[in-house]
């Protein structure tokens, strides 16, 4: 992936591995969660960096629950 503000549903399905339609339900629940905060949003887009903070902040809480 290149560094595009914005990441499409192709994207977002190569990075986690999972089909198209799976994405799709990913960015809608991204997507709702920032409109909640008052983000305007685009429908089958995502914003990088909320992506990546959800997707690293997932990884990062189990590594801390493996050290334990």
């Amino acid at each position: 992936m290149d560094k595009r503000k914005y990441l499409t549903a192709d994207d977002v399905a190569e990075a986690m591995e999972i089909s198209k339609s799976g994405a799709y339900k990913l960015i809608h629940k991204l997507n709702q969660e920032l409109k909640d905060a008052g983000y305007i949003t685009t429908p089958g887009r995502i914003n990088r960096d909320y992506f990546e903070s959800k997707l690293f902040k997932k990884a990062e809480s189990r590594q801390k629950g493996d050290q334990l």
